[in-house]
């Protein structure tokens, strides 16, 4: 719900598809310098805690954002720092969340725990637009973001009760210092044989996919002459999506095949993501989003399962932390790149050439699909 409402207030605070990226790149790019001391903490601490103690930062940003929102103070500079914040919190919560997985289920159960994990969050990218839209429509942008704050807030005192293997909970005492073993966990991700050619081709892949979905006010606005409640039908059509794929792959529940799924779902998304900006009816860029919203989530999930089976126990948080900096930074600076494209070429061309960039990342990731296969499957 607030990533539509602020995607959504940012648009009508300035009325330019630049600054919604801008706010898009807030939001996710402090990745970029935040990602690796967060898994490096993540693989020395109470994971647990570290988790509740972000999730508890988010609740208070999001509080902060509706509050300055209600009050008509709101400025974009303003929003653009409060967005920093959270983009912040966020990089601490991913990693040391994730790496709790191992610790609730049995490993023979992991690839399909990875996919249900998933499905959850595509479950509430689904239903948070799809009430965001009228929430926006009827009593303004405030009350949607207000709800983020309370979700958080419930998440963080429930997640206290979540029974965790001590292994999982508490990293390793630190042997160096977090300088050293933020170091040691990107040396590991980019030295590894099959980890780091499949993070290259994601980080990759998100540059040039998934700044669409960060920045779809000037896409409703421009091609679709829409208002808040179309951007809330498109957002919870790539929820949808997402949805549908994660159910399959958690149906699917084996690890064998999952390095095809992940290079292949990127040639899709790629198609799916020039049909959006090839038409201005509605109904298709609606069956477009979708089909992004699928195949950005099975190729998200894919890799997500490749990790969580091939990462060395004592380096799952450095290299969660790689995975988050590669979505959280992928996505910031495609967008960023394409609003400023946007202001000057429409927003169509600059998606035509990045759809182009993502099939030939995929042309690149098939000649590489059989030795990443052969490592990262082989725990199966």
């Amino acid at each position: 719900m607030q990533r539509v409402a602020g995607g959504w207030l940012a648009w009508d605070l300035t009325g330019s598809a630049f600054w919604v990226g801008m706010i898009a790149f807030a939001d996710l790019a402090p990745a970029v310098i935040v990602s690796p001391v967060a898994g490096a903490l993540a693989d020395r601490t109470d994971r647990l805690r570290l988790s509740v103690l972000a999730q508890v930062v988010i609740a208070c940003q999001a509080a902060l954002v509706a509050g300055i929102t209600w009050s008509g103070g709101m400025t974009i500079g303003l929003l653009l720092g409060l967005e920093l914040l959270g983009g912040v919190a966020g990089c601490f919560a991913q990693p040391a969340r994730q790496t709790l997985l191992p610790g609730i289920v049995p490993r023979a159960d992991l690839p399909a725990a990875v996919a249900v994990n998933s499905l959850v969050f595509n479950i509430a990218r689904f239903i948070g637009p799809a009430l965001a839209g009228p929430v926006i429509l009827i009593w303004g942008v405030a009350p949607a973001i207000a709800c983020n704050a309370l979700a958080y807030a419930f998440a963080s005192a429930t997640l206290l009760v979540l029974r965790i293997a001590p292994e999982a909970r508490q990293g390793h005492p630190a042997s160096k210092s977090l300088v050293g073993e933020m170091r040691d966990g990107l040396l590991y991700v980019a030295r590894h044989p099959g980890l780091g050619p499949i993070m290259l081709f994601a980080a990759l892949a998100g540059v040039a996919l998934r700044g669409v979905q960060e920045i779809l006010p000037p896409f409703v606005d421009r091609l679709f002459q829409g208002g808040p409640e179309s951007l809330a039908i498109l957002t919870s059509a790539f929820g949808l999506g997402a949805l549908a794929s994660g159910i399959a792959l958690a149906a699917r529940g084996r690890l064998a095949g999952t390095t095809r799924i992940a290079i292949f779902a990127i040639a899709a998304q790629a198609i799916a993501t020039a049909g959006f900006v090839s038409t201005g009816v509605f109904a298709i860029g609606v069956i477009c989003a979708a089909a992004m919203g699928a195949m950005a989530s099975l190729h998200g999930i894919a890799v997500q399962i490749l990790v969580q089976s091939s990462a060395d126990p004592a380096m799952r948080g450095r290299v969660f932390a790689v995975w988050g900096l590669i979505t959280r930074a992928g996505p910031a600076a495609g967008a960023v790149a394409l609003g400023a494209a946007g202001e000057a070429f429409g927003m169509a061309w600059p998606v035509y050439i990045a759809a182009l960039l993502g099939l030939g990342i995929f042309a690149w990731g098939v000649s590489l699909a059989g030795r990443i296969a052969t490592t990262l499957e082989r725990a199966e």
